[in-house]
């Protein structure tokens, strides 16, 4: 039996259907469409046991591995969802905006099927959770309740941290012409803290840190209300599951 040629798929009779191996690798959350390419282009992708190609497709059924592991296509959680629903694990660098004239915006690094817009901000020299959704409503509800929901995160600082520091900082600093909402302050290194804002002003916690002499040198947002980062790599993103959602908005019952 001659061998099968190098770029060749084999038929699955109960999908018709097929996508461009990027745009799977893409929709999985496993990386950008643009970074899919990147792989495939290095040879790290294997479909079916044979090193993938730019262009090739994708399959229900295929086998896809990237650089020896399997990845799966993404499971739609339970109920009837309207709307997509995304946690991210933000890199630094990324912008949190819907402008395509901005290299690196959010939206491009995605690049998911739908139109989907970033829910609040994440600054771009920080890294960790966003969300992001294709829901318009939602993204206004939430962003009407932000006050009141805990964002936690984790700041690495230029010095060691005391517990003068986080006391001040716990109490509330003049940021903006006003005063932050008392928050919740914990040392978990000696140049590390972790802090839960119910607030989200621009910059706040750098602007913070500042007011005490202290430079932010790393950020990283880990939790939104009850969504967690998790085990999320960098880069990658998942759907939000039904817990989450009701957890975010406890009220709304379309989604």
């Amino acid at each position: 039996m001659p061998a099968r040629p190098y770029n060749a798929r084999p038929h699955h009779p109960d999908s018709d259907a097929s996508m461009r191996l990027n745009k799977f690798i893409s929709d999985t959350g496993h990386c950008s469409r643009r970074e899919a390419d990147r792989l495939i282009a290095s040879r790290k992708v294997m479909r079916n046991g044979q090193v993938a190609r730019i262009g090739d497709e994708y399959a229900d059924g295929d086998e896809v591995l990237i650089e020896g592991q399997r990845i799966r296509a993404r499971t739609v959680a339970s109920g009837t969802r309207k709307h997509v629903y995304i946690a991210l694990n933000k890199p630094v660098g990324i912008t949190c905006t819907t402008e395509s004239a901005v290299k690196g915006n959010i939206i491009d690094f995605i690049d998911h099927q739908q139109r989907i817009f970033p829910i609040g901000r994440l600054d771009k020299d920080s890294e960790g959770l966003i969300l992001l959704t294709s829901n318009g409503d939602i993204v206004n509800e939430l962003l009407r309740s932000e006050n009141h929901h805990e964002k936690e995160y984790l700041v690495g600082v230029n010095k060691a941290v005391t517990d003068e520091f986080l006391r001040g900082m716990a109490r509330g600093v003049l940021v903006h012409g006003q005063m932050t909402k008392p928050c919740r302050t914990q040392r978990i290194a000696r140049f590390g803290f972790r802090i839960v804002l119910t607030q989200g002003l621009n910059r706040q916690i750098r602007l913070m840190a500042d007011a005490f002499g202290y430079r932010v040198k790393q950020l990283r947002r880990v939790r939104i209300v009850n969504v967690k980062l998790g085990a999320l790599k960098l880069g990658q993103w998942r759907n939000l599951s039904d817990a989450e959602l009701h957890g975010l908005l406890p009220d709304r019952t379309q989604w």
